[in-house]
């Protein structure tokens, strides 16, 4: 049976699919989850996110299974040794925020119990549905994702822009942005 997904996954390929139907707009409260999120929503940053997709395994094994106590003791010579490798997106920027955001994630961590926690609270806790026939209706920000960028911001976290964060948001469960046409909208 086909089933009727959002345009940007449409006759696409299998990890694209499988990515749209199984983990985006699904409500994340892991830490490792959003860490990892973190992590690939900033290197997508100016790029697309099949680049990514096609990327993820290298981003595990690169850093540590996203193991964010592992990822925050990285030094300069494990930054540069992720620079060279092909796995990954070799930007040192993005490389470095990584290891910075790592960092930082673990301060948000100490705050407030836990990232989840924390990144939820811009929702109020609850996933916002958006009611959208077309994916063209999908804004690229909100509101929430620029108070939650500008917060970040406010820490020292690097790549957090707010249509990295509202992709973030999206692919977390903060939010779900399905199009109603589609068989993973659920109201």
């Amino acid at each position: 049976m086909n089933k009727k997904r959002c345009d940007w996954a449409e006759n696409t390929f299998d990890a694209y699919e499988k990515y749209h139907d199984e983990e985006w707009g699904v409500p994340v409260h892991d830490d490792k989850v959003h860490f990892e999120f973190l992590i690939l929503e900033s290197a997508q940053a100016g790029l697309s996110w099949s680049t990514v997709l096609n990327k993820r395994e290298g981003y595990r094994r690169a850093f540590a299974d996203f193991d964010v106590h592992k990822v925050a003791k990285y030094d300069s010579r494990k930054i540069e040794e992720l620079i060279q490798n092909p796995e990954i997106i070799r930007n040192r920027l993005k490389v470095n925020a990584a290891v910075n955001n790592a960092r930082l994630f673990l301060e948000v961590q100490k705050e407030f119990g836990s990232f989840d926690s924390y990144i939820w609270s811009f929702v109020d806790n609850k996933t916002i549905v958006g009611n959208w026939k077309t994916m063209k209706e999908v804004p690229a920000t909100t509101p929430q994702s620029d108070a939650l960028s500008k917060d970040l911001k406010k820490r020292g976290f690097k790549f957090v822009g707010s249509t990295i964060m509202y992709a973030h948001m999206q692919a977390t469960g903060l939010v779900n942005d399905h199009t109603v046409d589609c068989f993973c909208f659920k109201k």
